[in-house]
């Protein structure tokens, strides 16, 4: 091995720092351009490298992770027998079987008779029922989606009249976006790519507002969750879908108004992750407004934008600004219990779990995990950063709190019993 050679992270036991130089400098990216992306100072960057400050929290060791592209924490961290995949979940069982609907081809001569539109909807509203108020959603979606993949291709196919083929394409464009909440955190991203796209294919042919502005707000957060090089794509559908859509809003229903607020709070989301804060929380308060036009008891079955889910999205503008006292204020204000989505209410304590984590509340943020588990174990499951937290606080020095930490990752399946 040439002495210039980039050394590899594994070939002895080296610092937190260390590897973060090592890794940082293996990417060809300066120190200037990490601090930036960190929304630190390079010489911040440069002191942890050299071990002049103690290693950075679970919740900075995460968006540095993020942005070095890191897959797994355990490459930055030196713990390989600690894995945390920050962006996928473990393999779902049933995600074999919805791989293999979606690579099907639906060519040749349909075999089958065609299901009626009808019967489609109401199998797809049966479905998002379940995903909403079952603990175990993922399961029963997953043990859904198959027959629903394979049918609205088939509907598609057979489709005869334009209005007829126009309506198939809806109804599939939904039945992909229902397969990306499963998808999510999954260990095959490029199904969830090919889903995606083919969701918003689908919804351009159904020339319907409503379905292309779900397929736009699911394919924005795809890009968003990728990573800082595809936050200005997740702006530009988020936008692009907005510009056609608010035009249309005055003699609009209110699923088509409330999918129009859940991008709009999208775009303030996405800002919240490149450290704008006043255009997130501009954007927040626009979307804010635009709920209030909603009735009071409307919650939208895909993107559960509400009245009732504007307090939620207050503590993940906080918890990604990284504000760990105003994520703890904002989550003092939100009332969970009014969300009545058990995995959107899962994922609201796991966010204010960060929250907690940030503002140095170990012991409230486990607690806030338990209760995300109570509400949707499959969430909590399948979260990076619930099972970042829980790996954390399993290393506790407080005896007390290393236990609870420890009995939650059990349930969750972190640790053996």
């Amino acid at each position: 091995m040439s002495s210039d050679a980039t050394p590899d992270p594994y070939d002895h036991p080296v610092a937190f720092g260390q590897r973060m130089k090592i890794l940082r400098e293996s990417r060809g990216m300066s120190r200037e351009v990490l601090a930036g992306l960190l929304g630190k100072t390079p010489d911040w960057v440069r002191d942890v490298e050299r071990g002049k400050v103690r290693p950075p929290g679970i919740d900075v060791a995460l968006r540095i992770a993020q942005a070095l592209r890191v897959r797994d924490l355990a490459n930055l961290t030196g713990h390989p027998d600690v894995k945390i995949s920050l962006f996928q979940g473990p393999g779902h069982p049933r995600l074999a079987a919805v791989r293999a609907a979606v690579d099907a081809l639906p060519i040749g001569t349909p075999t089958a008779a065609p299901p009626r539109a009808e019967h489609l909807q109401a199998r797809l509203a049966a479905a998002w029922a379940a995903r909403h108020s079952a603990p175990d959603h993922r399961e029963r979606i997953g043990a859904l989606l198959p027959d629903l993949i394979r049918d609205a291709q088939l509907a598609v196919q057979v489709a005869e009249a334009p209005a007829e083929w126009r309506a198939a394409q809806a109804v599939l464009a939904e039945v992909y976006s229902l397969s990306q909440f499963f998808l999510a955190y999954q260990p095959d991203p490029s199904l969830l790519w090919r889903v995606a796209e083919r969701s918003m294919v689908a919804a351009q042919q159904s020339a319907d507002p409503h379905t292309i502005g779900v397929s736009a707000w699911l394919l924005a957060q795809a890009h968003r969750d990728t990573g800082p090089d595809h936050y200005d794509a997740a702006d530009a559908i988020t936008q692009q879908a907005l510009d056609y859509l608010i035009p249309l809003l005055p003699d609009s229903n209110d699923p088509v108004l409330a999918i129009a607020g859940a991008l709009t709070f999208e775009a303030g989301y996405t800002a919240a992750r490149r450290g704008a804060t006043s255009t997130a929380w501009r954007y927040w308060e626009t979307a804010q407004s635009m709920a209030e036009q909603l009735p009071a008891a409307y919650y939208h079955p895909v993107t559960s934008f509400s009245q009732a889910i504007m307090g939620a999205h207050a503590v993940t503008v906080a918890v990604e600004l990284h504000s760990g006292r105003e994520s703890v204020r904002q989550a003092a204000r939100a009332d969970a219990d009014t969300i009545p989505s058990r995995p959107r209410r899962a994922r609201h304590r796991i966010e204010q779990a960060r929250g907690y984590q940030l503002d140095g509340q170990p012991e409230a943020a486990i607690a806030t995990l338990d209760q995300a588990y109570e509400a949707a174990p499959e969430t909590i499951r399948y979260n990076g950063y619930a099972r970042a937290i829980i790996l954390e606080e399993t290393e506790s020095k407080v005896t007390a709190h290393r236990r609870r930490a420890s009995e939650l990752a059990v349930k969750v399946g972190l640790l053996a019993a």
